[in-house]
This record gives C-alpha cells, sequence and structure tokens, in this order.
C-alpha cells in the first residue's frame, strides 16, 4: 500500500465520523422548574406547652434567585383540626432573594390543648407565585400534642429502672433501685404495674393495679398478696415463714405519668400470723 492509498484510507475514515457526528441525537439540557421542598422532613410532633411556643418548619427551594418567591401553603386536618381555631400557620412563604430556605411559623391555641386534645395537620406545598411544590417531599404531618396531661396514660412508657426509689418503713432507706418489668391495660383509664426489687433484699415482684379515670385523683392500690419473700428479712425472729402485702386502711399511693414517679403505700405482715402496724411506703423516681 502506498502513500497515496493511505491518505484515501484516512479520508474514507473520516468521511464516515463526520457522518456519524451529524446523525447524533440533540444534547440539548433540559433545566427542570424550580421546586419547593420540606427539606427532606416527612412527620414532626409540635408539644404547646404555652401560649407563646411556636413550630419552625424549613421549606427550601431547588434553586437560588435574585428575586423574592412565593410559596403557597395547604392544610388539612384528618382530626378535625380548624384554622385560627386550634392552630394558625400563614397561607404562604416568601423566600428571600439571594437564598434558598426559609421558615414556616406555626402557632397552636394553647388553651384548646390542656385537657389531652391531639391532632394531625397535614401540610402541602401547592402551586405558588415563582416557586412549585415539586414531585418529591411536598406533604408534610404534625401531629399537635399540648402539656403533658395525667389522664392520657401509656403504661408501656412507665416501664424500665426507677434509680431514685426511696422508702420509709420505721426508717428512711435510699435511694436504690426498683423496676416496673411488666404492664397490663385493663380498660381505658386502669392497670396493672408489676415491680421487682421492692424492698432492696431479694423480694419477689409485686403488683399494683393503677386507675386514671379521675386524672386530678389517680391512685395506686394493691390486692393482698403472699409468697413476696422469707419474713426474716423484715424481722429475724420469722425467718422460714412467709411475708404477705395488702393495703394499708386508709391510706392510698398515688402516681405520675408525666413525671414518671410513682408512690406506693401498703402493710407488710406474716403470712398466718398478723400484720405489722407501720405503714410502709415507697416513692419510686426516675
Amino acid at each position: 500500500m502506498n502513500i497515496k492509498t493511505n491518505f484515501r484510507i484516512a479520508g474514507v475514515v473520516l468521511f464516515f465520523i463526520g457522518i456519524a457526528a451529524g446523525c447524533k441525537k440533540s444534547n440539548d439540557v433540559i433545566i427542570p422548574p424550580t421546586a419547593a421542598h420540606f427539606m427532606n422532613q416527612t412527620a414532626g410532633t409540635f408539644f404547646i406547652t404555652a401560649p407563646d411556643v411556636v413550630y419552625k418548619l424549613p421549606i427550601g427551594v431547588t434553586t437560588v434567585s435574585d428575586k423574592d418567591r412565593t410559596v403557597s401553603i395547604g392544610v388539612s386536618s384528618p382530626t378535625g383540626a380548624v384554622q385560627g381555631t386550634q392552630f394558625t400557620l400563614p397561607s404562604s412563604v416568601t423566600i428571600p432573594a439571594g437564598k434558598a430556605v426559609d421558615t414556616l411559623i406555626i402557632k397552636g391555641i394553647y388553651d384548646q390543648y390542656t385537657s389531652g386534645r391531639k391532632d394531625t395537620l397535614v401540610i402541602t406545598i401547592d402551586n405558588g407565585k415563582d416557586a412549585i411544590g415539586g414531585s418529591f417531599n411536598d406533604t408534610f404531618r404534625l401531629a399537635l400534642r399540648g402539656p403533658c396531661f395525667e389522664g392520657d396514660v401509656d403504661l408501656n412508657l412507665l416501664m424500665g429502672d426507677y434509680n431514685n426509689t426511696n422508702e420509709n418503713f420505721g426508717g428512711p432507706y435510699g435511694p436504690y433501685t426498683t423496676s416496673i418489668i411488666a404492664v397490663h391495660p385493663i380498660d381505658a383509664t386502669s392497670g396493672e404495674i408489676t415491680v421487682s426489687n421492692i424492698f432492696d433484699f431479694g423480694w419477689n415482684p409485686i403488683t399494683f393495679l393503677l386507675d386514671w379515670s379521675d386524672p386530678n385523683n389517680r391512685t395506686v392500690t394493691l390486692q393482698q398478696q403472699s409468697g413476696i419473700a422469707d419474713a426474716g428479712t423484715v424481722n429475724p425472729a420469722y425467718a422460714g415463714l412467709d411475708i404477705s402485702v395488702r393495703p394499708y386502711a386508709g391510706q392510698i399511693g398515688t402516681f405520675s405519668a408525666c413525671t414518671e414517679k410513682i408512690t406506693i403505700k401498703m402493710q407488710v405482715g406474716v403470712t398466718g400470723l398478723g400484720w405489722f402496724p407501720t405503714l410502709y411506703t415507697i416513692e419510686m423516681a426516675r
């Protein structure tokens, strides 16, 4: 092959490259429209603990602009919360020029949530003036809750260790650790708890009844129980005998689900023999 032939081959190759290049599809970049979003957040809880507290929900946009942009906000409530009655929030948020984030301020009406009311808001980003609700992260669910309400008891939240337990049974003792090792709901306003390590001397767990049917007068009581421990742990004279416990006449315990404190009052006895006259009080605290 001579030099002239090589030039002809090179020309053919370049010709086909030119054809291929001329047949390529258009590679224009398509810039999506600006979208607003909830900064990758989808849900939250607003505890309305005072009249002046607010919930701050950040809203972002996908681009920065040299002018202000308005993001329109929609809201609904599957629980029946009403704008202006249970909550207030603006119908739009303005993203300032040169920025990509601003904040939606939500207020709860404190007086509406002091008795245990619970609501849910579904907040959406709607078509706005300059920024639109994109196809991602444009819905946020917000739970509204008031100050802790003593009538709203979740027994499961009471489980675990109470490291600051103090007692008085003819003299103070503590602090030491007791534990709620089991719970059993009975109905909407009562349930049982099982407490271990009362007396801090190897006693078996004891079961108590919690009642919050009157949130302002919550009670802790127990039914008489035996098989608690060796009575020698209370008085060596009764070693080998069994301990029983029962309510102490006129003395009722109480509890707070909000502060997670439990006061137990009971009478201790030797099974089949009689009861010690001293009131036994246990104060359980986290």
